[in-house]
Protein backbone atom coordinates (compact mmCIF):
# COMPACT_ATOMS: atom_id res chain seq x y z
CA UNK A 1 0.00 0.00 0.00
CA UNK A 2 1.36 3.40 -0.96
CA UNK A 3 0.40 6.29 1.25
CA UNK A 4 -0.92 9.39 -0.49
CA UNK A 5 0.22 12.78 0.89
CA UNK A 6 -2.94 13.53 2.90
CA UNK A 7 -3.77 9.96 3.92
CA UNK A 8 -3.56 9.22 7.64
CA UNK A 9 -3.09 5.61 8.70
CA UNK A 10 -3.73 4.07 12.07
CA UNK A 11 -0.78 2.44 13.75
CA UNK A 12 -2.47 -0.95 13.29
CA UNK A 13 -2.77 -0.33 9.53
CA UNK A 14 0.88 0.67 9.38
CA UNK A 15 2.07 -2.41 11.29
CA UNK A 16 0.03 -4.64 8.96
CA UNK A 17 1.95 -3.37 5.92
CA UNK A 18 4.92 -5.35 4.61
CA UNK A 19 8.31 -4.19 5.90
CA UNK A 20 10.26 -1.97 3.51
CA UNK A 21 13.97 -1.45 2.84
CA UNK A 22 15.08 1.06 3.79
CA UNK A 23 12.78 0.94 6.78
CA UNK A 24 9.84 3.25 7.28
CA UNK A 25 8.66 4.71 10.54
CA UNK A 26 5.17 5.66 11.69
CA UNK A 27 5.06 9.16 13.15
CA UNK A 28 1.93 11.28 13.65
CA UNK A 29 -0.18 9.06 11.38
CA UNK A 30 2.28 9.23 8.51
CA UNK A 31 4.79 6.85 6.99
CA UNK A 32 8.26 8.39 7.07
CA UNK A 33 10.98 6.53 5.13
CA UNK A 34 14.36 6.34 6.84
CA UNK A 35 17.28 7.36 4.64
CA UNK A 36 19.57 4.59 3.49
CA UNK A 37 22.71 4.62 5.68
CA UNK A 38 25.96 5.65 4.05
CA UNK A 39 29.58 4.86 4.92
CA UNK A 40 30.14 6.82 8.13
CA UNK A 41 26.68 6.03 9.48
CA UNK A 42 27.02 2.30 8.71
CA UNK A 43 30.52 2.11 10.17
CA UNK A 44 29.55 3.68 13.50
CA UNK A 45 26.34 1.63 13.72
CA UNK A 46 28.22 -1.56 12.88
CA UNK A 47 30.82 -0.96 15.60
CA UNK A 48 28.43 0.27 18.31
CA UNK A 49 26.33 -2.87 18.74
CA UNK A 50 29.19 -5.35 19.29
CA UNK A 51 31.07 -2.83 21.43
CA UNK A 52 28.06 -2.26 23.70
CA UNK A 53 27.16 -5.96 23.73
CA UNK A 54 30.73 -6.96 24.65
CA UNK A 55 30.01 -5.43 28.05
CA UNK A 56 26.25 -5.24 28.62
CA UNK A 57 25.11 -8.47 26.94
CA UNK A 58 27.99 -10.55 28.28
CA UNK A 59 27.20 -9.36 31.81
CA UNK A 60 23.43 -9.72 31.26
CA UNK A 61 22.82 -6.02 31.84
CA UNK A 62 21.20 -5.37 28.48
CA UNK A 63 21.27 -6.04 24.75
CA UNK A 64 21.99 -3.67 21.84
CA UNK A 65 20.07 -4.17 18.59
CA UNK A 66 20.63 -2.50 15.22
CA UNK A 67 17.51 -1.30 13.40
CA UNK A 68 14.98 -2.78 15.86
CA UNK A 69 11.40 -1.68 15.32
CA UNK A 70 10.03 -0.28 18.60
CA UNK A 71 6.33 0.60 18.81
CA UNK A 72 5.23 2.82 21.69
CA UNK A 73 3.46 6.06 22.44
CA UNK A 74 1.48 5.99 19.20
CA UNK A 75 4.60 5.72 17.05
CA UNK A 76 6.59 2.92 15.47
CA UNK A 77 10.24 3.84 15.04
CA UNK A 78 13.42 2.07 14.01
CA UNK A 79 16.34 3.53 15.97
CA UNK A 80 19.81 3.05 14.52
CA UNK A 81 20.67 1.29 17.79
CA UNK A 82 18.13 0.35 20.47
CA UNK A 83 19.42 -0.96 23.79
CA UNK A 84 17.11 -2.71 26.22
CA UNK A 85 18.00 -3.53 29.79
CA UNK A 86 18.12 -7.24 30.54
CA UNK A 87 15.10 -6.97 32.84
CA UNK A 88 13.00 -5.47 30.01
CA UNK A 89 13.94 -7.87 27.21
CA UNK A 90 10.88 -9.27 25.50
CA UNK A 91 10.99 -13.06 25.25
CA UNK A 92 8.68 -15.38 23.34
CA UNK A 93 7.12 -18.66 24.52
CA UNK A 94 10.26 -20.60 23.46
CA UNK A 95 12.56 -18.46 25.58
CA UNK A 96 13.91 -16.71 22.46
CA UNK A 97 14.14 -12.98 21.93
CA UNK A 98 10.74 -11.75 20.75
CA UNK A 99 10.17 -10.55 17.20
CA UNK A 100 8.05 -7.53 18.10
CA UNK A 101 8.89 -4.87 20.65
CA UNK A 102 5.96 -2.82 21.87
CA UNK A 103 8.09 -0.72 24.19
CA UNK A 104 10.47 2.20 24.18
CA UNK A 105 14.13 1.20 24.30
CA UNK A 106 16.02 2.02 27.48
CA UNK A 107 18.74 3.68 25.38
CA UNK A 108 18.19 5.08 21.89
CA UNK A 109 21.11 5.93 19.63
CA UNK A 110 20.65 7.82 16.38
CA UNK A 111 23.41 8.51 13.87
CA UNK A 112 22.76 11.51 11.68
CA UNK A 113 22.93 10.90 7.93
CA UNK A 114 23.68 13.69 5.47
CA UNK A 115 20.10 14.02 4.23
CA UNK A 116 18.46 13.68 7.64
CA UNK A 117 16.91 16.57 9.49
CA UNK A 118 18.62 17.17 12.82
CA UNK A 119 15.27 18.36 14.20
CA UNK A 120 13.37 15.20 13.16
CA UNK A 121 15.99 12.92 14.71
CA UNK A 122 16.02 15.00 17.91
CA UNK A 123 12.21 14.78 18.08
CA UNK A 124 12.46 10.98 17.84
CA UNK A 125 14.89 10.91 20.78
CA UNK A 126 12.70 13.28 22.82
CA UNK A 127 9.61 11.15 22.10
CA UNK A 128 11.45 8.09 23.41
CA UNK A 129 12.60 9.98 26.52
CA UNK A 130 8.99 11.02 27.16
CA UNK A 131 8.00 7.34 27.10
CA UNK A 132 10.52 5.89 29.54
CA UNK A 133 13.83 5.83 27.67
CA UNK A 134 16.71 6.48 30.08
CA UNK A 135 19.27 7.87 27.64
CA UNK A 136 19.48 9.12 24.08
CA UNK A 137 22.50 9.82 21.92
CA UNK A 138 22.59 11.78 18.69
CA UNK A 139 25.85 11.18 16.82
CA UNK A 140 26.81 13.57 14.02
CA UNK A 141 29.75 12.01 12.15
CA UNK A 142 30.40 15.00 9.89
CA UNK A 143 30.54 17.50 12.76
CA UNK A 144 32.33 15.00 15.05
CA UNK A 145 29.74 15.88 17.68
CA UNK A 146 27.67 13.75 20.06
CA UNK A 147 24.72 15.05 22.06
CA UNK A 148 23.71 12.93 25.04
CA UNK A 149 20.14 13.21 26.31
CA UNK A 150 19.86 11.86 29.88
CA UNK A 151 16.22 11.45 30.95
CA UNK A 152 14.94 14.47 32.84
CA UNK A 153 18.07 16.56 32.18
CA UNK A 154 19.37 19.07 29.68
CA UNK A 155 21.22 17.63 26.65
CA UNK A 156 24.98 17.38 27.09
CA UNK A 157 27.36 18.26 24.22
CA UNK A 158 30.53 16.23 23.55
CA UNK A 159 33.25 17.12 21.04
CA UNK A 160 36.59 16.61 22.79
CA UNK A 161 38.13 13.27 21.80
CA UNK A 162 38.95 12.32 25.40
CA UNK A 163 35.40 12.98 26.62
CA UNK A 164 33.81 9.92 28.22
CA UNK A 165 30.19 9.64 27.15
CA UNK A 166 27.40 9.08 29.70
CA UNK A 167 25.56 5.76 29.51
CA UNK A 168 22.36 4.56 31.22
CA UNK A 169 22.71 3.28 34.78
CA UNK A 170 22.16 -0.35 33.77
CA UNK A 171 25.26 -0.12 31.52
CA UNK A 172 27.74 0.72 34.25
CA UNK A 173 31.14 -0.64 33.29
CA UNK A 174 30.69 0.38 29.66
CA UNK A 175 32.99 3.25 28.77
CA UNK A 176 33.08 4.93 25.37
CA UNK A 177 34.82 8.13 24.37
CA UNK A 178 34.15 10.55 21.54
CA UNK A 179 37.57 9.69 20.12
CA UNK A 180 36.85 5.97 20.15
CA UNK A 181 33.55 6.38 18.29
CA UNK A 182 34.92 8.67 15.60
CA UNK A 183 38.17 6.68 15.50
CA UNK A 184 36.17 3.83 13.95
CA UNK A 185 35.91 5.98 10.81
CA UNK A 186 39.67 6.10 10.21
CA UNK A 187 41.04 3.82 7.52
CA UNK A 188 44.59 2.72 8.28
CA UNK A 189 46.97 1.08 5.85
Amino acid sequence: MVQTPNQILTIEEFLALPETKPYSEYIDGKIIPKPMPQGKHSTIQGELCPTINSVVKVQKMGWAFPELRCTFGGRSIVPDVAVLSWARLLIDENGDIANTFAAAPDWIIEILSLEQSHTKVTKKILHALNHGTQMGWLIDPDERFIAAYPAGQQPLPFEEIESVLPVPEFCQGLQLTVGEIFGWLKVTA
